[in-house]
């Protein structure tokens, strides 16, 4: 052939004649083969034969209507359409390889031809129909392969149809058909596909066809046409479904495209998106709500239920909502979105075997509906309290259930109240103190507060129970703050700290919470103590002005000291946390008592300072060591604090009235009077303080009576001080009369402590009498009499030596009389 060919001895005309002669002869040869199957008795003969019979006919209208151009375009596509029928009619009677020619044959057809005369509308009809009878093919001869293969050969071919980017109204009526037809009718005509291999293979086809119709209505701009062929794509679904369980998961996934269209329409016209959105809930929401009433529902059925009519909703909430413009048919399309989910519930709670987590999932999807369509009709600053009335009914159903699913939408709720409450515009005014409306920013705060309130009242698990509990009592809290005057705030938390602690018995997270807002409150003016008492250990005078004021010490100091106080009584067996809590406690009081009582002297100036500085400083010392002194004696359990009081007022008078205020050194009034007079007064306080803890601490006894000695001597000489200087001791220098006086006084008190140590048989004061008199000795020898002349030295050696005669004669005395003593007792 190829020989007579180059001769040129067959023209095209014979060539094609022969050709088709030639197909036809081998398929009669195949007819014949299979008339006489008993005498050949091997069915590879007529495969064989009818095999190479199809592809001869499919090659000689190839090579009449494109090689050779005997015909037209249109009449070798009908051609090679016709060989396609007979190719899968023959499989019926020759087997196989006439079913695999069938389907290569076919769907390559159209690519062979070519050429514009095979219109959109004849290319679909004809892969529709080659489509269809090779899965009629595949069902009838059990050979499911060959029909899954048609399908996503099909398939194939409309995502060619989509890429050619026709968008005209023919092209969209004709693919979205083809496209219906290939995803819901010849996928429930497979047959039987038990085998685990071909389970899919319906939905994969049916989600494959939608994927196909979702492009082809985002290519048409969403395009009212499109949507209708998605439409007829998804009834058609819904029809075959019905009888075809397995393609009710392929709704699930035509759903979700669905509304990823919905979602990425832009600027759509209101009531083309009303309609398109009452079509989706139909199709994807009504129907499975039918299965779930009469309990034939699968997983996606339930699925579909609660979760289309919310997501659609929410998209359309999301397209037209402005947050200012009032939507109130909007909002009752929205409430009537919100049946379906509400009546899926209000189902599933009548079952047998409820689900709690699809119960949960219907209960939060109306009440996201009902949510959207009150803020469809409310201003944004209206958010907290529409989520809140939305809520109620879920809110309800979870305090009564009491389990797991219910309480995780409560803590979804939470979560999604709080973009909704701090976007308001009126926020930052609310956090500032001056709201719009006191009673509206009230609700709106109360309103953020339900979920997390009612999680607190249902959570099982102790961390996530105080979390809300916690979080449910600020936002109370700063919802009541809204209607209170900020000086009265920090009273209102300590108030609702205290109603926690009564009210709620064995729930500490919600005192906790209002403590902690409490020490936000009271850190400034405890910031602005700290910052004077730092400075005034560095010496620098405090004046009145440098700490709280009596407003901020009454109203942030105060209720912080009584919230902490509370806390630590009421975790009083955790001494861990205890003693935390105790400690804030204290320090907010201490900080309150002290500003108030700056403010008693009102010390202002430098000069004022002078004037007054040491009677304060006595004065506030003498508190201390006389509440100290009131708890050791009142309240037994409280013997550490009472001590800490009598060392911090010890310790405040050796810092500023020993080191950085000493009168001796600095300029501090101590008054005019000799002896009656804040000397006598301050070193009493310091000594009676230090006679106190000699009491209470035995095993510190000698080094308190060393301190007692020591202030003792201070008072001396600053008494004798202020006897030639007055009330300012810095104002006169010191003379040689009074300097004298000092060693006198030294020998006086060293008998005066020689005494008491022989009544009160202690050797510490002896050795302390000791100690004073070596010392004078020191001063007289080494000071005072360098600078005497002639007989008032002498006198200065004659009287210290008849002192120390006299010291000793008295010792020697003193230690007999106990030597015999304790003789006469033995």
């Amino acid at each position: 052939v190829r020989w007579s060919i180059e001769r040129g001895l067959l023209s095209a005309g014979v060539r094609v004649a022969m050709a088709f002669a030639f197909g036809i002869a081998l398929l009669v040869g195949a007819e014949i083969a299979y008339r006489k199957e008993d005498r050949l008795q091997d069915e590879r003969v007529r495969q064989a034969l009818a095999g190479a019979g199809l592809a001869t006919l499919y090659a000689a209208f190839y090579l009449a209507g494109t090689q050779y151009g005997l015909i037209g375009q249109g009449v070798a596509f009908a051609g090679l359409a016709l060989v396609t029928a007979l190719a899968i009619g023959l499989s019926y009677r020759f087997g196989l390889p006439s079913a695999v020619l069938g389907l290569v044959g076919g769907f390559a057809a159209p690519l062979l031809v070519g050429g514009e005369e095979a219109n959109l509308p004849v290319l679909a009809v004809y892969l529709g129909l080659v489509t269809g009878g090779l899965v009629e093919t595949g069902r009838r001869q059990q050979r499911p392969w060959l029909g899954a293969a048609a399908l996503f050969g099909g398939l194939l071919w409309g995502m060619l149809l989509l890429a050619s980017g026709d968008v005209s109204r023919l092209a969209l009526l004709v693919i979205g058909l083809y496209t219906a037809a290939l995803g819901s009718v010849l996928p429930a005509l497979l047959g039987r596909t038990e085998d685990p291999v071909w389970r899919w293979v319906r939905p994969l086809a049916a989600t494959a066809a939608a994927v196909q119709a979702g492009l082809l209505t985002s290519f048409a701009g969403h395009d009212p046409l499109a949507w209708g062929m998605y439409g007829v794509l998804a009834a058609g679904l819904a029809v075959v479904a019905h009888r075809t369980p397995p393609l009710r998961d392929a709704m699930a996934f035509a759903a979700a495209i669905a509304l990823v269209l919905l979602a990425t329409w832009s600027e759509p016209a209101p009531r083309s998106f009303a309609l398109v959105v009452a079509g989706i809930a139909a199709l994807f929401a009504l129907r499975p709500l039918a299965y779930v009433w009469r309990d034939a529902a699968v997983l996606s059925d339930r699925l579909q239920a609660a979760l289309v009519p919310a997501a659609s909703g929410f998209v359309l909430w999301a397209q037209f909502d402005d947050g200012q413009t009032a939507y109130p048919l909007w909002s009752l399309f929205l409430f009537g979105l919100a049946i379906l989910p509400g009546l899926y519930a209000w189902r599933e709670a009548q079952r047998s075997e409820t689900s709690p987590v699809l119960f949960a999932l219907a209960v939060g999807a109306a009440s996201l509906l009902a949510t959207l369509g009150l803020w469809m009709v409310t201003p944004r600053e209206l958010g907290t309290i529409m989520v809140a009335l939305a809520l109620l009914p879920a809110a309800w159903l979870a305090w009564s259930r009491r389990d797991r699913p219910m309480t995780v939408l409560m803590w979804i709720a939470g979560v999604a109240m709080m973009p909704v409450l701090f976007d308001r515009p009126a926020l930052w005014r609310e956090l500032e103190g001056t709201p719009d409306d006191p009673f509206f920013s009230l609700l709106s705060w109360l309103a953020a507060a339900l979920p997390f309130a009612m999680v607190a009242a249902v959570e099982t698990r102790l961390s996530r129970r105080r979390f809300a509990e916690g979080v449910a009592a600020l936002l109370i809290f700063a919802g009541l703050a809204q209607i209170v005057p900020y000086s009265w705030e920090a009273w209102l938390a300590a108030g609702l700290a205290l109603a926690a602690f009564v009210i709620l018995k064995g729930r500490v997270a919600g005192v906790v919470a209002l403590s902690l807002a409490l020490f936000i409150y009271a850190m400034s003016p405890l910031g602005e103590w700290l910052r004077a008492a730092v400075a005034s250990l560095n010496g620098w005078p405090w004046l009145v002005q440098d700490g709280p004021d009596p407003v901020q010490a009454l109203g942030f100091l105060l209720p912080a000291a009584l919230a902490f106080a509370l806390i630590g009584l009421r975790i009083a067996r955790d001494r861990v946390l205890a003693w935390p809590a105790y400690t804030a406690a204290g320090l907010f009081a201490v900080a309150m008592v002290h500003s108030l009582f700056k403010t008693m002297f009102a010390i202002s100036t430098i000069p004022t300072f002078v004037t007054l500085g040491f009677a304060e400083r006595t004065l506030w010392e003498a508190l201390l060591t006389a509440g100290g002194v009131a708890l050791l004696r009142f309240v037994p359990a409280a013997r550490l604090a009472g001590l800490a009081l009598i060392g911090a007022s010890l310790a405040h008078f050796a810092m500023y009235s020993l080191i950085w205020h000493n009168p001796l050194f600095a300029p501090q009034g101590v008054g005019p009077v000799p002896v009656a007079n804040l000397l006598s007064a301050a070193f009493a306080v310091a000594i009676g303080g230090l006679i106190v803890l000699r009491r209470a601490l035995t095993a510190a006894r000698v080094a308190i009576d060393a301190a007692i000695m020591t202030l003792a001597g201070l008072l001396a000489i600053a008494l004798l001080r202020q006897m030639f200087a007055g009330t300012i001791l810095t104002q006169e220098p010191l003379g040689q009369v009074e300097d004298l006086l000092r060693s006198v006084v030294g020998l006086i008190l060293a008998a005066g402590f020689l005494w008491l140590g022989w009544v009160r048989r202690e050797r510490s004061w002896r050795l302390g009498s000791l100690v004073f008199a070596l010392a004078t000795v020191v001063k007289v020898f080494v000071f005072d009499t360098a600078g005497l002349d002639g007989l008032l030295r002498i006198a200065s050696f004659a009287g210290l030596g008849a002192s120390l005669i006299a010291l000793g004669w008295v010792y020697s005395r003193l230690l007999g009389t106990s030597a015999k003593n304790a003789a006469a007792q033995a």
